[in-house]
């Protein structure tokens, strides 16, 4: 178990936008998280990454009680997030946006700066390297000079993605990864995914493209006010009557 929920809530005064909740994520595992606009996914999401805390409730991690941490020590772990609208740095070209999500070390000290170049030098080669060729991978090499502002909504979500990939994360949370995507990058963040997941790296989507998520999560949990309405694999969840019920018609 890599990841695990338990008894999350999260109160706004009189308002419970998420509801005594509790999942859990395996290592390697893809799961997907739906739910109609209101339902709760996304605190949920703010909650395990850490930009929300959680009203009641613990997040553990690799074994170890980060409920309390905050969203860069999380980064630091391993876990790792993406926003459903892109954060890149608009005036930094792509290249750039992914040189700086890369970590901190000793080496980036300014005293270790000033006083050792050679190792400087070394450090920042080795960072460049790693960003040309998650750059690759992403199929972004050809925008790797050009301002991140002037990319297609598709592609700020694959520098997204690069750029928690400068993390080496174990645990990925994607927030509708496709929203604004047009299909063929769909299919190829899908692509990306599935690779990542056979690295080893582990998934939580939260999607409004059902046919997407389906296609990519091994497990599926359905919100709906707060709460988990059903849980299982995509074909039993989107035959769930209940579920087509808040969908308002179906979802098949």
């Amino acid at each position: 178990m890599i990841l695990q929920a338990q008894s999350i809530s999260c109160r706004y005064g009189g308002f419970t936008a998420v509801d005594n909740v509790s999942l859990s994520l395996q290592a390697g595992e893809i799961l997907g998280i739906a739910g109609t606009n209101g339902a709760g996914k996304s605190t949920l999401f703010a909650a395990i990454a850490g930009q929300q805390q959680p009203s009641a409730g613990t997040i553990t991690f690799d074994g170890k009680n980060i409920t309390r941490l905050a969203p860069f020590e999380r980064a630091q772990r391993g876990l790792v997030r993406t926003f459903q609208v892109p954060r890149e740095f608009k005036s930094l070209t792509v290249h750039e946006n992914l040189m700086a999500a890369a970590p901190n070390t000793e080496g980036e000290q300014l005293f270790a700066a000033l006083v050792n170049t050679a190792a400087r030098r070394r450090r920042e080669a080795a960072i460049t390297y790693k960003a040309d060729a998650i750059l690759k991978f992403l199929n972004l090499a050809a925008v790797r000079n050009v301002p991140a502002v002037n990319l297609s909504g598709g592609q700020k979500k694959l520098v997204e993605l690069g750029r928690v990939l400068m993390l080496d994360p174990r645990c990925i949370l994607l927030d509708e990864p496709f929203a604004g995507v047009n299909p063929v990058l769909i299919q190829e963040i899908c692509s990306h995914v599935r690779v990542l997941n056979g690295q080893g790296i582990a998934f939580i989507l939260i999607e409004h493209h059902l046919q997407a998520l389906k296609s990519l999560a091994g497990r599926l949990i359905v919100m709906d006010r707060g709460l988990i309405l059903a849980e299982g694999s995509p074909e039993q969840v989107l035959d769930d009557p209940r579920v087509q019920v808040a969908y308002m018609g179906g979802i098949a």
